[in-house]
C-alpha cells in the first residue's frame, strides 16, 4: 500500500522538477545513472561468488577481528556494502557464520563504505572523472557479451565504475549550473534544528535510493558547487549511514530469524552511532579540524573533511559498540526468538540463502540433513527398535530377541506427514537454484538430490518391510522369528553406524564403516548365502515363509544400502583433502561386486 503511493509521488517529484529545471534533470540523471553503475558493480563482482569469496568469508570470519576487517576490506574493494550485507546475511541464513560474525561483518563493512567519500572527495571531484569512464564503459560493453563468466563479471565490473563516474560527472555538472540560477544555501538551517531536519532529509533520500554510496555523492558534490554548508552536509552524512540499514532490512525479510537478528543488529549499530554523532557533533568537528590538518588539508577543503568526518564517526560507533557485541547478540535472540518450525515446513531455504552457490548448497544439505532426521524414527519403529537402544551401546540381538511385540506405528501416515511434503521443497528449491550455478555447484546439488532420494526410498522399502516384520516376530517358529530379528539387527547397526559418522563428520575414516557395512549385508543376506535353501528344505519354515522372508531381504538390503549411500552424501568430512583420503581407501563398487560375487 506505501509502495503504491510512494513511487508515484517521487515520479510527479521528478517529472515537475524536469520540467522546471534542466540543471534539476542533469542531476537527477547523474543519480540514475550512478545507481545503475551500483547495480552493474554488484552484479559484477556476483560472478566472482562461486567458491572463492564464500571461502574467504568462512575463513576470516572465526573471531571479531577478522570479522571486522573482512567487512572493511571487501567493502573497500567492492565499494558496496550492500553487497557484503546480501552475502552475509546469506551465509548467515544459512548457518554457514554465527550471528556475532555477522555482527562483526556489518560494523566493518559501516567503516569501508567511507572509503567511498575518501574516492569521490579527493579523486572524483579533482580531475574530469568522465574521460575514464568512457573507456570502461567501452570495453565493459564488450566483455558483458562474452560468453565466459569471469569475462563477464570483468565486465560488469567495468561498466559499473565507468557509470559511477559518469554519474559522479553529471551530477557535479548538475549542481555547478544550478549555483548559476538558484542558491541552495539560502534553504540552510542552523544549530541542532538544522541538524536533526537535514539527517532526516539524508535518510530518506537513503532510503528513496537504497544507496548510501549515492547520497554521499550527492552531497559531496552539492558542498562541492557550495549548494549546502558544511554543518548541513555533515547532518546528510550521517543520515546517509542510518538509511542504509533499508538494505539490509529489504534483504532480511526473505530470510530466516538469524537474517532478521544480523538486520535489527544493523539498525542499532546505525542508529546508536548515528545519536553519538549528533550529540558530540562540535567535539567531533574540532577532532576533525585537527585530523584534517594533521593530514595538509586544507581548512576550506570541506569535501576531504566530510570524507574525514564520516570515518571519524563510524570508527568512534565502533569502539563504543565493540564491547557490546556479546550482549547486544544474547538481546536479539532474546527479543526474537526462533520459532518452532513444524517438521514438513522448510528451517534453511529462503530466498537469502538461493543469492550465492555455496549458501544454497549449505541450505540443502542442512534441510536433507533435517529430512534425514524425520526419517530415522520412522525407520526405527518400522523395525520395532526404539532410537534410545540403536544411538546406545546396547546389545541389539538382544534387543530384537527380547521384543516379540511390535511398536504400533503408522507409517503410511508418517511418510505422507513427515518425508514427502519436505522432499518436495527441497526438490523445488534446487531447482531454483540451478538455474544460477555452474556445473561443480549443479553437480553437488544433485548430490544432495539423490541422498534425499534414496532418504524416501528407505522409508517406503520400510513400510513393505514391516508388514511382514509385525507378523513373524512374534511368531512361534523360532527359526522365521530369528531371521526377521536378524534383518532388524542389520538395519540397526546401520542407523548406529550412521549416527557414529554423523557425530564425527571430520573423521575420514566414516567412509572405510561404511564399505564394512556393505560387506557385512553381501555376508548376512539369508537369500545369497544357502541359508534359506538350507530352512526350505529341512522343513524349518514353511514355502509361504520363505517366499515373504526372501522378498523382505530384499527390501532390507535395498534400506540399508540407500542409507549407505545417504550417509556417504550427508556425513562424509566436509573437509575436501579429508574427502579425497577418505575416497581412496574406500572400496568401489566393483570391489563390492567382487565380495557379492565369492557369496553366490
Amino acid at each position: 500500500m506505501i509502495r503504491k503511493i510512494v513511487l508515484p509521488s517521487i515520479l510527479l517529484v521528478l517529472a515537475y522538477g524536469f520540467w522546471v529545471s534542466p540543471n534539476f534533470k542533469e542531476i537527477s540523471a547523474g543519480v540514475a545513472i550512478f545507481l545503475f553503475g551500483m547495480l552493474s558493480l554488484e552484479e559484477g563482482f556476483k560472478a566472482f561468488t562461486g567458491g572463492v569469496l564464500e571461502r574467504l568469508l568462512q575463513k576470516t570470519t572465526r573471531g571479531l577481528w577478522r570479522s571486522l576487517s573482512f567487512g572493511v576490506v571487501s567493502t573497500t574493494l567492492m565499494q558496496s556494502s550492500s553487497l557484503v550485507s546480501v552475502i552475509t546475511i546469506s551465509f548467515l541464513s544459512a548457518g554457514l557464520i554465527g550471528l556475532a560474525a555477522g555482527i562483526g561483518i556489518i560494523f566493518g563493512a559501516n567503516l569501508g563504505t567511507t572509503t567511498g567519500a575518501w574516492l569521490i572527495a579527493g579523486f572524483g571531484l579533482k580531475v574530469k572523472i568522465s574521460a575514464y569512464a568512457m573507456p570502461m564503459l567501452a570495453f565493459g560493453i564488450v566483455l558483458i557479451f562474452q560468453k565466459s563468466k569471469s569475462l563477464k563479471g570483468v565486465g560488469y565490473i567495468l561498466a559499473g565504475l565507468g557509470f559511477l563516474f559518469l554519474g559522479i560527472h553529471h551530477m557535479k555538472e548538475g549542481f555547478e549550473a544550478f549555483r548559476e540560477t538558484i542558491d541552495l544555501t539560502a534553504f540552510a538551517v542552523s544549530g541542532y534544528p538544522g541538524i536533526f531536519l537535514f539527517t532526516l532529509l539524508g535518510v530518506a533520500a537513503t532510503v528513496i535510493m537504497q544507496s548510501s554510496h549515492a547520497t554521499l555523492v550527492l552531497i559531496i558534490t552539492a558542498l562541492a558547487a557550495q549548494q549546502i554548508t558544511y554543518d548541513n552536509a555533515l547532518a546528510l552524512a550521517i543520515g546517509a549511514n542510518v538509511g542504509t540499514t533499508i538494505t539490509a532490512i529489504l534483504g532480511a525479510m526473505s530470510s530466516n530469524v538469524q537474517g532478521k537478528r544480523l538486520a535489527a543488529a544493523h539498525l542499532i549499530f546505525n542508529v546508536a552511532t548515528g545519536a553519538i554523532a549528533i550529540a558530540f557533533i562540535h567535539q567531533i568537528g574540532l577532532g576533525v579540524d585537527t585530523i584534517s590538518a594533521w593530514l595538509g588539508i586544507a581548512a576550506d577543503d570541506y569535501t576531504l573533511k566530510l570524507a574525514v568526518f564520516h570515518s571519524v564517526f563510524n570508527t568512534i560507533g565502533i569502539v563504543v559498540m565493540i564491547p557490546f557485541i556479546n550482549a547486544l547478540v544474547d538481546f536479539l535472540i532474546r527479543v526474537m526468538p526462533e520459532k518452532a518450525v513444524a517438521v514438513t515446513v522448510p528451517k534453511y531455504l529462503n530466498d537469502s540463502a538461493i543469492e550465492l552457490p555455496d549458501t544454497a548448497i549449505e541450505a540443502v544439505r542442512k534441510e536433507t540433513m533435517r529430512l534425514y532426521e524425520n526419517a530415522f524414527p520412522i525407520i526405527a519403529h518400522g523395525l520395532s527398535l526404539h532410537r534410545r537402544d540403536i544411538t546406545s551401546e546396547a546389545n541389539l540381538a538382544e534387543v530384537a530377541e527380547k521384543t516379540r511385540k511390535a511398536i504400533p506405528i503408522d507409517l503410511e501416515g508418517e511418510y505422507e506427514n513427515n518425508v514427502k511434503t519436505l522432499y518436495g521443497e527441497i526438490v523445488n528449491f534446487i531447482s531454483r537454484a540451478q538455474v544460477s550455478i555452474n556445473e561443480s555447484h549443479s553437480d553437488e546439488l544433485y548430490a544432495l538430490r539423490t541422498a534425499g532420494r534414496e532418504i524416501v526410498e528407505a522409508v517406503k522399502d520400510t513400510k513393505h518391510l514391516n508388514s511382514n516384520l509385525v507378523r513373524f516376530i512374534g511368531s512361534p517358529n523360532a527359526d522365521i522369528r530369528a531371521e526377521y530379528n536378524k534383518i532388524r539387527v542389520q538395519l540397526g547397526e546401520v542407523l548406529r553406524r550412521l549416527e557414529e559418522a554423523r557425530a564425527d563428520r571430520e573423521d575420514p575414516t566414516a567412509l572405510l564403516s561404511f564399505d564394512t557395512l556393505k560387506v557385512d549385508l553381501e555376508e548376512g543376506d539369508t537369500t545369497r548365502n544357502g541359508r534359506l535353501e538350507k530352512l526350505i528344505r529341512t522343513g524349518r519354515i514353511t514355502p509361504a515363509m520363505a517366499t515373504s522372508l526372501m522378498n523382505d531381504a530384499g527390501y532390507a538390503y535395498d534400506v540399508a544400502n540407500n542409507l549407505i549411500k545417504v550417509g556417504e552424501a550427508l556425513f562424509a568430512s566436509t573437509d575436501a583433502a579429508m574427502q579425497i583420503a577418505g575416497q581412496d581407501v574406500a572400496l568401489s563398487d566393483e570391489e563390492i561386486e567382487e565380495v557379492r560375487s565369492s557369496l553366490q
